[in-house]
């Protein structure tokens, strides 16, 4: 009579698998939640890689662009560097965070490998990665005309990833 209570434990455990294999077909690993997305981009005080140029959240363009976190040490940074650098030839405006890294690898990188940004921060502590809520480089921000953050990809910007982010992107102009 009791033996049915038995079966129990093995129809949560059923339950809970079917639940976590369907979440996991769901998730988008390049696409973190964000508490900044719809919020101001961060203040900071920095300076330009090439110019030493001082640097605040004035600076930022006045019309939608993307942020890019990079460093010479990222491998992955390296893959994406090609594809950004067409991006800014299709007129797509790029600021570039150069993230815990020596800034004169970085300029002899933008030397070597084109550069694609309006301009680059210098963040050599990572403080305003750690603003930002970066987990590592490359991390995409989308930014608006008015500074507002509107999105966040995390890993290589590619035509694959940005086919899915252009729309969103020509939705800010």
């Amino acid at each position: 009579m009791m033996r049915w209570l038995l079966f129990i434990p093995l129809a949560l455990a059923l339950a809970l698998g079917v639940l976590f294999w369907i979440g996991l077909g769901k998730e988008d690993k390049d696409v973190l939640p964000s508490p900044l997305v719809g919020q101001p981009f961060p203040a900071f005080n920095a300076v330009a890689l090439l110019t030493d140029e001082a640097l605040d959240q004035s600076s930022l363009p006045a019309k939608p662009m993307l942020v890019n976190v990079w460093a010479t040490w990222c491998p992955t940074c390296k893959a994406e560097h090609a594809f950004l650098n067409q991006l800014a030839k299709q007129g797509i405006t790029i600021v570039g965070i150069n993230y815990k890294d020596d800034s004169a690898k970085a300029r002899e990188w933008l030397k070597a490998f084109g550069d694609p940004y309006a301009f680059n921060i210098v963040d050599p502590d990572g403080k305003l990665g750690l603003e930002l809520g970066v987990y590592g480089a490359p991390e995409t921000f989308l930014v608006d005309s008015q500074g507002i953050i509107r999105g966040k990809h995390v890993g290589d910007l590619n035509t694959r990833v940005w086919q899915t982010l252009q729309p969103q992107f020509e939705a800010m102009k």
